[in-house]
C-alpha cells in the first residue's frame, strides 16, 4: 500500500511567494480586473424594460404596434454573439409577451435616421440580431416565421458608437419598417 504525498508547491517565475495574504488578494483582484476590463456586462433581461411591455396576441390591432425609443447604449452587442452589431443598453428597451396564432409571422423592426441594429432575446433563450435587413436601407429587422409564445426582450442599438438616437420600434405580423 503506497502512501499519498502532497505535491510540492509550484513556483511561477517572477511571482513572489513571500507575499502577505492581503498582497496576494490585491494582486489576484488586479489580475481579475485586467482580464475582465474589456468584457461588456451581459444584457439583463430580468430588468424592467426602459420603454415598456406590450402584451400581444396574434391578430393584434393596430398593426404595426409602434414604440418611440432612443437607440443605443454603452455596451457592445458583439459580446453576445459575433453576428450582433451596435451599442445597446443593459436593460431591454421593450418587452413583448406574445401569444401566437396560426400562420402569421412576428416581425420586429426599427426605423431611424441613424444606422440602428436589433438584438432580441427570444422565448427559447436564444439571441437574434440584425443590422440592415429592414425595408429601408440601414433599418434592422428580425422575423420569426413560426413565432413561439412567450417573452421577447428587445434592444435597439446604434451602429458604430454609443450615442443615443431617436428611433421607432415596430412590431407587426404583416410588414417591417
Amino acid at each position: 500500500m503506497s502512501k499519498l504525498r502532497a505535491e510540492p508547491a509550484r513556483v511561477t517565475p517572477g511571482v513572489h511567494t513571500n507575499m502577505s495574504p492581503i498582497a496576494r488578494i490585491l494582486t489576484a483582484a488586479a489580475a481579475l480586473a485586467a482580464v475582465t476590463a474589456g468584457v461588456a456586462t451581459a444584457q439583463n433581461f430580468s430588468l424592467n424594460p426602459t420603454y415598456g411591455t406590450l402584451n400581444l396576441t396574434a391578430g393584434f390591432q393596430p398593426d404595426p404596434q409602434v414604440v418611440a425609443v432612443q437607440s443605443g447604449g454603452s455596451l457592445n452587442a458583439q459580446t453576445l454573439s459575433s453576428s450582433c452589431r451596435g451599442f445597446i443598453a443593459n436593460a431591454p428597451d421593450v418587452r413583448i409577451n406574445y401569444t401566437p396564432g396560426t400562420g402569421l409571422p412576428l416581425i420586429i423592426s426599427a426605423n431611424a435616421s441613424a444606422d440602428t441594429t436589433l438584438v432580441v432575446n427570444g422565448p427559447d433563450g436564444s439571441w437574434y440580431c440584425d443590422d440592415d435587413s429592414g425595408t429601408a436601407g440601414l433599418n434592422p429587422m428580425v422575423r420569426f416565421n413560426n413565432p413561439r409564445g412567450g417573452q421577447y426582450d428587445i434592444w435597439i442599438g446604434t451602429y458604430g458608437n454609443a450615442s443615443l438616437q431617436p428611433a421607432q420600434l415596430a412590431i407587426s405580423e404583416l410588414t417591417s419598417q
